[in-house]
């Protein structure tokens, strides 16, 4: 008999021991995406602390999934890979016509839009720069590059010879350099360049303004966990560290977001610039 009772003490201390582990396993982990604005480790460092700081107060559990390149992440999120997930402007028409993603909030103190440069003084409008060539860092950057062809083709009527350069830094430096005669980008990057390099160029035209990157939502995930990771993130700008943890995304003012919002990109023609890669 006491062998017996021993044996039952000694099988529910392990079942104790081992509980946390069983029920860590059981633990739903919601995966989230983020567009690769920025190399890998950059990406974790401004997104691990806001996760952490949803996990805390919704109790969920948040995985970061990283993608190497734009046209990875737009096939993961194409096939759902993503429960949640930070996408740009263009790209949530997409995934929600794709997968049904939805918008759960956005940066509603700024909107989004690109910028066409020239060196100081060569060119006064974008009229002037018909047959041109003009330098865009892909043709899928939104801003910088579908949004300014749209605008370039469609309100002003020219033909220029596109030149892809991979990134934004490079189509300033081959601006500046004579390279090319103009170049889209983006405010935001356009201020990082060096003195220098900004000292050489002026913005002679700004695009349609669309509202910003969406944090969104896949339809699989039920409304509850929906709803408590969206006040999560607007619970976030509430304290002056969270407000700087978002001002890293970079997220000025966060809001609710809605589908709604990104319906005049539709009216923009960028489906015919789009290149799938």
């Amino acid at each position: 008999m006491k062998k017996n009772i021993l044996r039952k003490v000694i099988l529910c201390a392990v079942m104790l021991a081992w509980m946390p582990a069983i029920l860590h396993a059981n633990e739903q982990v919601y995966t989230v995406g983020v567009v690769p604005q920025f190399e890998a480790k950059r990406t974790h460092e401004i997104w691990r602390p806001i996760l952490d700081k949803i996990e805390d107060e919704t109790g969920l559990k948040l995985t970061l999934i990283g993608a190497p390149t734009i046209p990875v992440f737009e096939k993961e999120f194409a096939e759902g890979a993503f429960d949640f997930v930070y996408m740009n402007p263009y790209h949530i028409l997409m995934a929600n016509e794709s997968q049904g993603y939805l918008p759960l909030v956005r940066d509603v103190g700024r909107k989004l839009n690109g910028v066409l440069v020239v060196r100081k003084g060569s060119y006064a409008s974008p009229e002037q720069l018909d047959g041109k060539v003009i330098a865009f860092p892909a043709p899928n950057a939104l801003g910088a590059s579908l949004v300014m062809r749209a605008d370039l083709e469609n309100l002003f009527n020219i033909k220029f010879q596109p030149q892809y350069v991979k990134t934004h830094s490079s189509v300033y430096l081959n601006v500046a350099l004579g390279r090319a005669e103009a170049g889209g980008g983006v405010q935001k990057t356009l201020s990082q360049q060096p003195r220098h390099v900004r000292d050489a160029l002026e913005v002679i035209y700004e695009t349609r303004k669309v509202a910003p990157h969406p944090f969104s939502v896949h339809p699989r995930v039920s409304d509850d966990v929906s709803h408590r990771v969206q006040a999560a993130l607007l619970n976030i700008s509430r304290t002056d560290s969270g407000r700087e943890l978002l001002k890293e995304v970079p997220i000025r003012e966060i809001g609710v977001a809605s589908l709604e919002d990104y319906f005049p990109i539709r009216e923009m023609g960028l489906e015919r610039l789009y290149v799938n890669e």
